[in-house]
């Protein structure tokens, strides 16, 4: 405890680290935002959300103790020990008393006080060991050097697909490239990379609509039938608005009725219970802030999201040791990409994926794990580098095109 309260005052009374704490305050005030707009409709899994607040704060307190070093000489062993989570989830034949199935998934561990999601806590530890993997190698600027990264990422990727839980599994990808970035990977291997992916994620849906076999098909008929849905909404079809696109057909007009100023806490309660939309506390929290704050309470939303992640950037920016930067370069990149995609479902631009919203929708495990990256990021930024120790990588442009 004595080690914690001096850690604690150690970190006050840094100036490096002032900068973690606009991250900080951003992440309490939109969490505290999620717990008024879960109050609104659903007021007893908002007492829960306090309780994993506190929890929150207290395993954020704890990530403050070790040094970057012991937190990346540790990072491949909680790494595996993450995959062996996601692994036993994937047992056949277990009782549901030990892996819950909910929202057809099999994602959850029971332990009793809480309902653990190891594919939350697979974020935090794949950003940690590639971080640590690639604090000093250059083997990725070269097409075959991305090979070993790639495969890192897909060991997670491939037991939470199985799940399955594609929603979480679209987190690492981009997470991964601008950890690459940072780290000084050539931006045409990653501009190729992105190609690549872009030009399979049409493939795939080409394949919904014109492969001739279910057998061809890639991804599961649910999923298949969310890209369907909102194509068709862009496409202003209303045809599956009961269907498989009712609950972001709800969502829309929630938001829309929300206009500048939102309609309150009341109305929209009975308006919510009224449309009957499915997962308002989790994946549409968005819309309920929405529809109760308005345009107001979006533009409040995205302001701390960006707090966030340019307070981040900060750390990152300033940090001479190589592994804070790209794990904190890292924490940003999830922050970014879950709540850019929990949002662009709740307006319609992307298919449902079951995302949360991060620090704002119920849940403790994602809760607890967003908390422990920010308590992280306080902690690399008021450490002081090593006197005696490897310079950080930089690179110079390239005078040629290389491999």
């Amino acid at each position: 405890m004595n080690t914690l309260a001096n850690r604690c005052m150690d970190i006050l009374r840094s100036t490096k680290g002032r900068g973690a704490w606009y991250a900080l305050g951003g992440a309490i005030a939109l969490t505290w935002i999620g717990i008024e707009a879960i109050r609104t409709v659903a007021p007893d899994h908002a007492s829960k959300q306090i309780v994993w607040f506190v929890v929150s704060l207290v395993v954020m307190a704890m990530c403050l103790l070790p040094r970057p070093r012991v937190v990346g000489l540790g990072a491949y062993a909680l790494l595996v020990v993450t995959l062996l989570l996601l692994g036993f989830l994937l047992i056949p034949g277990l009782p549901s008393a030990v892996v819950p199935r909910g929202r057809g998934t099999t994602a959850w561990l029971d332990l009793q006080i809480m309902h653990f999601q190891p594919s939350e806590l697979a974020k935090l530890t794949f950003i940690l060991a590639m971080a640590w993997y690639l604090r000093f190698r250059r083997t990725y600027r070269q097409w075959r050097g991305l090979l070993i990264p790639l495969g890192l990422m897909l060991l997670p990727v491939g037991l939470i697909v199985r799940q399955p839980d594609l929603g979480t599994a679209m987190i690492f990808a981009p997470t991964l490239l601008v950890m690459l970035i940072a780290a000084g990977a050539r931006l045409w291997h990653i501009g190729v990379l992105v190609g690549v992916g872009a030009i399979a994620t049409v493939v795939i849906v080409l394949m919904i609509y014109f492969a001739p076999n279910v057998a061809d098909q890639i991804l599961r008929p649910h999923q298949q039938d969310r890209f369907r849905g909102m194509i068709s909404q862009i496409q202003g079809d209303g045809r599956y608005d009961s269907s498989i696109s009712f609950q972001q057909n709800k969502s829309m007009q929630l938001i829309g009725a929300g206009q500048f100023f939102g309609m309150g806490a009341e109305k929209t309660a009975k308006l919510i219970r009224w449309h009957g939309l499915p997962e308002a506390r989790n994946d549409m929290i968005f819309t309920v802030i929405v529809a109760r704050w308005g345009l107001i309470g979006a533009f409040l939303i995205f302001t701390l999201y960006l707090l966030i992640i340019v307070s981040m950037s900060f750390v990152a920016g300033r940090s001479k040791d190589p592994f804070v930067r790209l794990a904190v370069v890292g924490f940003g990149g999830v922050v970014f990409s879950q709540a850019s995609i929990n949002i662009a479902v709740a307006i319609g631009l992307l298919p449902v994926t079951g995302i949360t919203l991060p620090f704002v929708s119920y849940g403790g495990s994602s809760l607890v794990i967003m908390f422990a990256m920010i308590g992280l990021t306080i902690n690399f930024a008021s450490l002081r580098p090593p006197i005696v120790s490897r310079p950080s990588f930089e690179f110079d442009p390239p005078t040629t095109v290389g491999a």
